[in-house]
């Protein structure tokens, strides 16, 4: 195999991207997002595959914004996976994970029903009906 086709050798390991992932600013790698929610997952190693995992989500209309394979495990050995999707209610997501056999055990999401936002998206609305 010559030099050029060695994918690894083409790689300029000198870029700051390097740099940045080695110095753990993960802030750059999982930027805050308003509107979403964390869905932590667990299931045997033989059943995971991460596109049925994206489309359980997105067969709700979501966007999949991290998925990650954690190094936990559960007590009867399962993995457990991290995810974060752009939805306030997670309740469809969880239901489209249980029908794909995947066991959700821990959501974490904001409050959408808060006077304030729901405020604020009312008066969105009705800038939109009055254009």
């Amino acid at each position: 195999m010559s030099v050029k086709d060695k994918i690894l050798t083409q790689i300029d390991t000198s870029n700051t991207l390097f740099e940045v992932v080695s110095n753990k600013d993960f802030s750059r790698l999982f930027p805050c997002v308003e509107d979403a929610c964390r869905i932590v997952i667990a299931c045997r190693k033989d059943n995971y595959a991460a596109s049925i995992v994206a489309r359980a989500v997105e067969d709700c209309d979501a966007h999949l914004l991290n998925l990650n394979v954690t190094g936990d495990v559960t007590p009867n050995g399962d993995m457990i996976v991290e995810l974060r999707v752009a939805v306030n209610n997670a309740e469809r997501i969880i239901r489209s994970l249980y029908r794909y056999d995947y066991d959700v055990i821990l959501v974490e999401h904001e409050d959408a029903n808060d006077g304030e936002t729901m405020r604020h998206r009312i008066g969105e609305l009705m800038r939109y009906i009055e254009i």
